[in-house]
């Protein structure tokens, strides 16, 4: 089933007003829309009354991008249930599962934008094995993923191919408040269709945060299979990146984002160029500033972040910022519900030194720091011990069949060691999964265990217990020993190799 992004058709209006002049006394203030004061625009110069001539230029660069992927699932209905033993074991099978989106060629030698969540693996224990590239006239390219990002939820292509359509970025920072926009594609299957609309906002914050919670609200129709095709404005140019949309039926209800131009091609550059995305980073727990919390803290209203915990060895920490500290002002740039204090952070070069305004305990103060580079986002995922969907990052999908412990671990970082009752400070591993069959499972080893040392050597990644399993392997041994943690309690454990 193909899918691609749907432009929403209309006609622009033109037509002159009729003008009332009414006698004001002098220097008293009119409403906003006084008769004679606003008059109706004609379309500017080449706008069209249809969009047909526009589209029919558009369209052979807006593309469907599926992928084929492999999962990998319990084979035992009774899984997780009393009734486990009944089921046959816990052996797992594989099947094949599909993904549709859209996205859009920028340069004739075949470089292709799309979402990230479009090319990315769908489900728990999924591996995408191939991305297909299909154009409107039904031509097919395998893709080569050149480079991904998850916050900004942006991935380049690369198909091989010569002289092939494409479209170029606009100036998403002119866009306003009402302009016409238009956007290309197949929702749910149905190719070619075409839509649009106006842009509803500008700026909207989403709640997701980061660096790129700043999107282009319109009411263009946007459905599933539209993630990652390009809007339009009326001079052809790509001023968007529709991504997502706001529904309580997962349908089309009018709210639609997407990612503004000017904030996703410099990270689309980036990545063309083999480049990873770095971002600022504070180390800090944040909490909105509601009324009712500014005035038990004493500072003013409307602006603001609270400081609701401070990471272990983090900038925010070294700068000497505490819980309950309300930060105003980031290098002079005031904090706002449209302008978030994780926006503005991520949005600084690492290594940069900045002034922080803030209040604390009620008086205004100024601190100096230097911005550190925020870690991966699974690292910054919270971790339930007791949730296998708070996984962050699903932990390396590597590391069973690597390390051939019969476990699934993650990279210990201050925010899950604070989730399992460790030390923020302990390097290791945490285990995300451990498989009944193994001896691992055998010997005790459950999520949330944290794995310090194997073989008394350190370990702060898969890739390190997989190193120290080989180099075992490799003398002839059949089992390594672990240093596991379980919050303040730790023990050797004696673990089989596979």
């Amino acid at each position: 089933m193909r899918y691609a992004y749907a432009l929403t058709t209309a006609l622009l209006l033109s037509g002159a007003a009729a003008t009332l002049t009414l006698n004001q006394p002098a220097g008293a203030q009119t409403a906003q829309n006084e008769p004679g004061t606003i008059n109706a625009s004609a379309p500017k110069a080449g706008a069209p009354m249809s969009f047909a001539d526009m589209v029919a230029k558009l369209q052979p660069a807006v593309v469907n991008i599926s992928t084929t992927q492999r999962v990998t699932m319990n084979a035992n209905p009774f899984a997780g249930t009393p009734f486990e033993q009944f089921g046959g074991g816990n052996q797992p099978v594989t099947r094949q599962a599909e993904s549709l989106g859209s996205g859009f060629i920028i340069s004739a030698d075949g470089y292709v934008v799309t979402n990230n969540h479009v090319i990315s693996a769908g489900a728990k224990g999924a591996t995408v094995e191939s991305i297909t590239v299909t154009l409107p006239d039904k031509r097919e390219f395998k893709a080569k993923l050149i480079g991904n990002d998850a916050q900004s939820d942006l991935a380049v292509l690369k198909i091989e191919g010569a002289n092939l359509p494409f479209v170029r970025f606009g100036d998403s920072g002119a866009s306003r408040v009402g302009d016409w926009v238009v956007a290309i594609g197949n929702p749910f299957g149905l190719g070619g269709s075409v839509t649009a609309g106006i842009i509803s906002a500008v700026h909207r914050v989403t709640g997701q945060g980061g660096a790129y919670d700043r999107f282009i609200q319109t009411d263009a129709s946007i459905n599933r299979g539209n993630s990652g095709g390009p809007m339009f404005d009326l001079n052809g140019n790509v001023i968007g990146i529709n991504s997502q949309i706001l529904s309580p039926t997962g349908g089309n209800v009018g709210i639609g984002f997407a990612i503004p131009a000017e904030e996703a091609k410099p990270v689309i550059d980036t990545l063309m160029k083999g480049g990873k995305i770095a971002r600022g980073y504070l180390g800090i727990g944040m909490q909105d500033l509601t009324d009712d919390i500014a005035d038990g803290l004493g500072v003013p209203k409307g602006r603001g972040t609270v400081v609701a915990r401070v990471e272990p060895n983090q900038p925010a920490e070294k700068a000497g910022l505490k819980q309950g500290d309300v930060i105003v002002k980031v290098d002079g740039k005031d904090v706002t519900p449209d302008q978030t204090l994780s926006y503005l952070v991520a949005n600084v070069k690492p290594g940069t030194r900045i002034p922080l305004e803030l209040y604390r305990d009620g008086k205004p103060m100024t601190l100096s720091l230097t911005v550190g580079t925020r870690p991966p986002e699974e690292q910054l995922a919270q971790f339930d011990p007791n949730d296998e969907n708070s996984t962050p990052g699903d932990g390396d999908t590597d590391s069973m069949a690597a390390a051939s412990l019969g476990v699934q671990v993650t990279p210990l970082t201050p925010q899950i060691a604070q989730s399992v009752g460790v030390n923020p400070n302990t390097t290791g591993v945490v285990v995300v999964q451990a498989n009944p069959a193994s001896d691992a499972a055998g010997k005790g080893l459950t999520r949330g265990d944290v794995i310090t040392t194997v073989n008394r050597v350190a370990v702060s990644s898969a890739a390190d217990v997989a190193k120290q399993v080989a180099a075992a392997k490799a003398a002839g041994k059949t089992s390594v020993l672990l240093w596991v943690q379980r919050r303040a309690l730790g023990r050797f454990v004696s673990v089989g190799i596979n």
